[in-house]
């Protein structure tokens, strides 16, 4: 990256990297399996027969205390009949025709594709009553809220057994936030900064998101619109665990003006898609080039090209490196991390901290998650730079 830079020194404003999207999972360990589901209704003494009732009678309470919250909040909740309809669109919508500038926008319900448990009989062996875990649909409800600290996010609860939850937030729109507190100027249009009056600054203030307690600022946005996780189950205490779903891990670098980059990303692109291969991916992503390592739908190349230009991908199983040009100002350099099963952690094993530290796969847990943003700077890094050299 540093010899991109040093070439295009003169059109270029400054480099900006941190979080870009990020979009968490929390779960009730219990409840990831059937075996941890039955095991729990033993515990509690539910039969089987008993279950669907048991069941619908837990969805009830996070059908009544969502719908209350709104209630309480006095802000509008909406059934969406369309996954064609923008929630976050809708809600910025709602948030500007009511002038919200911090608190519940509002709460989307829809009915969406999920896994849950069903009961029935096994009529092929044991002629018993079993637990299934199946595909179906379930309602979900979503809480939109502008937040004083990480401005808009929204919380997706899934109000039918195991009742996921999803936490989606931005880094670039909790990064404005800080900036505004600490009065450095910028200029933001969508999710990224055309300009920054002092990028040292911003980048120290990005960096410190890596510093965050994670579960706790996840717990706290779970109590606000899920309150009744705690007495829902009875006497029984089951904690959420966290993990990072996916994350997009961003390297912005902003030109001086829309006629700098012009000049140069039409070269990148014909580059791109001309020169690199897929031992080129691999190298990219922190992986071995050893391509006969891999199936030929493991890796991929492909180019897309929006109203606002082309955006080139790199795919490695389900990650991936993209590059694309955003608001004719800036070259971004996006590392997307779906799946970290694929990159190393230096760390002990779980449960035995006195052990030497070995390099193990990288969890989805978000105790990784400064790792994570490691290994999708290096791979933002290495791109640029393989960049450059051509």
């Amino acid at each position: 990256m540093h010899q991109f830079i040093k070439r295009h020194k003169n059109d270029i404003h400054g480099v900006l990297s941190g979080f870009d999207r990020i979009r968490f999972r929390g779960t009730i360990r219990w409840f990831g399996s059937v075996r941890g589901v039955m095991s729990f209704l033993w515990k509690i003494q539910v039969r089987l027969t008993e279950f669907t009732t048991w069941a619908k009678g837990l969805t009830q309470q996070i059908v009544d205390a969502s719908e209350q919250i709104a209630a309480a909040a006095g802000r509008p909740m909406m059934y969406l009949n369309s996954s064609s309809v923008s929630k976050e669109e809708l809600a910025l919508t709602i948030a500007k025709a009511d002038r919200v500038t911090e608190g519940l926008v509002c709460v989307f319900k829809c009915v969406e594709p999920c896994h849950t448990f069903k009961v029935g009989p096994n009529a092929a062996t044991t002629k018993k009553l079993e637990l299934r875990k199946i595909p179906g649909k379930c309602s979900h409800y979503y809480f939109y809220m502008l937040h004083p600290r990480f401005g808009l996010l929204h919380l997706r609860l899934q109000a039918w057994l195991p009742f996921t939850i999803h936490v989606c937030m931005n880094g670039r729109e909790w990064l404005a936030r800080e900036l505004r507190r600490q009065r450095i100027g910028f200029e933001q249009r969508d999710n990224c900064f055309v300009w920054i009056k002092d990028i040292a600054a911003a980048q120290k203030l990005a960096n410190q998101q890596l510093r965050t307690d994670w579960s706790g600022l996840l717990d706290d946005l779970r109590r606000l619109f899920h309150p009744v996780h705690e007495t829902m189950f009875g006497k029984q205490s089951l904690e959420i665990y966290w993990s990072a779903d996916e994350s997009e891990w961003a390297t912005d670098v902003m030109f001086q003006s829309p006629a700098a980059l012009a000049r140069v990303y039409p070269g990148l692109v014909r580059h791109a898609l001309a020169a690199f291969g897929c031992k080129d991916v691999l190298k990219f992503l922190g992986r071995s080039p050893k391509i006969q390592c891999y199936r030929a739908s493991d890796i991929g190349i492909s180019s897309t090209t929006r109203p606002e230009g082309t955006c080139i991908r790199y795919r490695l199983n389900r990650n991936s490196l993209k590059m694309y040009d955003k608001q004719e100002a800036v070259l971004r350099t996006e590392t997307i991390i779906n799946d970290p099963r694929d990159m190393k952690v230096l760390r002990s094993r779980q449960g035995r901290p006195s052990e030497p530290k070995k390099w193990q796969r990288l969890r989805k847990g978000v105790a990784d998650l400064h790792r994570r943003a490691e290994v999708s700077q290096k791979s933002n890094e290495r791109y640029l730079d393989a960049r450059w050299r051509q």
